[in-house]
């Protein structure tokens, strides 16, 4: 670890070894992420009368779809950093060495979670009603992935918990004095996606957001803090649109499909949901979920 007096030290540890195995700290968060958000979604949809086992099903369907959407949305979005004179083209897949974009991720993994929605016979919005809070939990263990590769940061502070960046790392802005402080955007990303999820679980519980309410709400927790995070980011995508930052941009639509969403469903659907399941397609009287429950 850097020594330094004050703020938070940024580590220069990004992976250890496991016998002939490197593993990446970054890939462990992320993985570790997708398993509590397998783990929350699964109580959640089974209590709504999904079968066990089925948000896994779906899993194995939305993770590699976004896998490669939060690659794919990052690469074009940092142009330079993979394609100039020289270039290893090949690090364009090196997805362990960080470099998931989340807006890729969710657009492409949720493709991909729909197709394994029609495969499972669930409704797509009953099951990201059921995913919201969990995908939010799974985005702020993934900053700690961030973290360590000192990868999210924000403006110079003076703040005590301003975080440190090794000189050394071709991410430390240029023209700036060594021991300079800066914005911990992964930490403040992390605590407003944890308080996201609490926020989702709480009035899911009070108002039953269903239909398609609680994905409208992650998407507007998601989408209005990532855009003021954006606003005082210092790695940011290169690409601009208007002269904006396509990220800040992003998020504000993202959240303003979240408020549409909320509205047009709220309009569509006063009555409650009775299944998660799709029209003429529930299980059999043989294969019968769990009835459904309070989540």
């Amino acid at each position: 670890m850097l020594e330094l007096a004050n703020g938070i030290p940024s580590p220069d540890l990004t992976s250890f070894q496991l016998g002939p195995i490197t593993v990446r700290f970054y890939a462990l968060f992320i993985l570790t992420g997708i398993v509590l958000a397998v783990w929350l979604t699964s109580r959640r949809l089974t209590r709504r009368g999904g079968a066990p086992g089925v948000v896994l099903d779906i899993t194995l369907w939305a993770v590699p779809f976004g896998i490669i959407g939060g690659r794919f949305y990052h690469v074009i979005t940092h142009p330079s950093d993979y394609f100039f004179p020289g270039a290893d083209l090949w690090k364009t897949l090196y997805v362990w060495e960080g470099g998931l974009a989340i807006f890729g991720a969710v657009l492409l993994g949720g493709v991909g979670a729909y197709l394994g929605c029609r495969r499972a016979r669930i409704r797509f919005l009953s099951f990201a009603d059921a995913l919201a809070p969990g995908l939010l939990l799974a985005q702020a263990v993934g900053r700690l992935g961030n973290y360590v590769n000192q990868e999210l940061f924000g403006t110079p502070t003076t703040l005590p918990w301003g975080l440190h960046i090794d000189p050394a790392s071709p991410a430390f802005p240029e023209g700036l004095p060594d021991g300079t402080l800066f914005h911990p955007l992964f930490l403040y990303e992390l605590l407003w996606n944890l308080a996201g999820a609490a926020l989702i679980l709480l009035l899911d519980r009070r108002l039953s957001l269903r239909w398609g309410k609680a994905l409208g709400l992650y998407l507007i927790v998601y989408g209005t803090g990532r855009a003021w995070f954006e606003s005082f980011r210092l790695d940011p995508t290169e690409l601009l649109l208007l002269g904006i930052k396509v990220n800040l941009l992003t998020a504000l639509v993202v959240a303003l499909i979240g408020v549409l969403l909320i509205v047009v469903q709220t309009r569509r659907h006063p009555e409650p949901e009775t299944s998660v399941y799709l029209p003429g397609r529930e299980p059999s009287a043989g294969e019968a979920p769990a009835q459904p429950g309070s989540s």
